[in-house]
This record gives structure tokens, C-alpha cells and sequence, in this order.
């Protein structure tokens, strides 16, 4: 299982390329991390790779290079083609289900039937530290525990990959380094390639994968 990245960037309908080409392995288990300035396009790099391009800020862009999943060239696959899981700056949890309904939303087609279905969402819960939430509003969570909910959410579609955008950094610094540890066990679990985007050097510091600098396109 991995994730790898052929002379990847995103480009314009005039064929200017945003960045320069991205090339990168990231192997089952590994934790990769994309840096660089503000604006220079790593969430528009995570859409390409997701699936993404064409829709709300990226509407226009297109797909230069190749994106491979398990060996497969899935560049111009659908989103929901891809298998690839991803977690932004906000978890994005909907606000009309409980907290076990919106775990029961991401799981895989393949549980099938109603106690099987709670049984995984009841186990999901186990492993956040919030057994008993089941029934809980999600506005009622704390920044921490909405996170750590839509990561659940986010492995319980049982992705082949995972792209992460910045999604700690509206936590204050030591629930930052709480949620990092928790999620890096979680996916290291489930022995699947994560991509991360931060600004922070210290948090790219602790992936155990490659780490790619974007540079502006000349």
C-alpha cells in the first residue's frame, strides 16, 4: 500500500503550473509532510491529489503530472473512486446528527446491518475516549473531541490513504501535540500513507516519512 506522487502541480487553463512539481513516495505506515509559504498551493496540491480540483477555490485548475494509489494511476479518477480519506482545519462534524450518527455516516459499505454498524461506532468511540458520546450534540464536544470524532469518521470509511489539512491548528499548543500523537497512532494502526500539511516546523519534525518543501513556480 502507498501513496506516490509523479511530477505533480496544479495548472491554470494557459498551462501555468501553481508550484513546481511535487515527486514523492510515501509507503503503508509512513506519515510524509508537504511545507512552504502561505499561498503557494498545498491545500490546492491535497485537492488534486483527493479528487477535488474543479470545485469551490480550485475551479479551473487542472492536474499535471500523475497520482498513483497501491500502483494504480488513479489521476483522473472521481472523488469517490479514489478511496482517499481526508481531515481539514475544522472537523466538519454535521450539526443535525449525534455524535454516533455522524461516526455511523463514514463507515464502509461493506458493514452491513444495524448491530454491526453500532458495534463499530461503539468501538470507534472506545478508541477516541468517548465511550458514551453516542447520543451526545456534536456542538456540545470540545475542540479536542470534535477532532478526534471526524478522524474516526474519517477511518471508519476505511481509506487506502489520508490527507491531513492542517487540521490541528486552531488547537491551542498542547491539545495540538495530544491530537498529533493520537492521530499518527491511529493511522499508524491501520498501516495506511498520510500526507500532512502544516506550517510548523516542529510538527513536520515528527513524521517518520518525507518531508517536500513547495516551491512557487518560476
Amino acid at each position: 500500500m502507498s501513496l506516490e506522487l509523479q511530477n505533480l502541480s496544479a495548472s491554470t487553463p494557459h498551462k501555468v503550473c501553481l508550484f513546481e512539481p511535487v515527486n514523492m513516495v510515501i509507503e503503508k505506515g509512513q506519515i510524509a509532510c508537504i511545507m512552504g509559504p502561505s499561498g503557494v498551493g498545498k491545500s490546492t496540491l491535497l485537492n488534486a491529489i483527493g479528487g477535488h480540483l474543479g470545485t469551490g477555490i480550485s475551479t479551473g485548475l487542472a492536474i499535471t503530472g500523475e497520482v498513483l494509489l497501491n500502483n494504480e494511476n488513479i489521476t483522473h479518477k472521481a472523488v469517490t473512486q479514489r478511496n482517499i480519506g481526508i481531515l481539514f482545519q475544522d472537523p466538519l462534524l454535521f450539526p443535525h446528527l449525534s455524535v454516533g450518527d455522524n461516526l455511523a455516516f463514514g463507515l464502509h459499505a461493506s458493514v452491513v446491518g444495524k448491530k454491526q454498524r453500532r458495534a463499530q461506532v461503539e468501538q470507534a468511540l472506545e478508541h477516541a475516549q468517548l465511550s458514551g458520546f453516542y447520543h451526545r450534540n456534536p456542538a456540545t464536544l470540545s475542540g479536542g473531541q470534535q477532532s478526534r470524532v471526524a478522524l474516526m469518521r474519517a477511518l471508519l470509511a476505511q481509506p487506502q490513504a489520508l490527507l491531513l489539512d492542517e487540521p490541528f491548528s486552531k488547537l491551542d499548543l498542547e491539545l495540538r501535540h495530544t491530537m498529533r500523537d493520537f492521530l499518527f497512532t491511529q493511522t499508524q494502526k491501520r498501516n495506511i500513507p498520510v500526507l500532512l500539511v502544516t506550517h510548523d516546523p516542529a510538527e513536520a519534525a515528527t513524521v517518520n516519512g518525507p518531508v517536500v518543501v513547495l516551491q512557487p513556480s518560476s
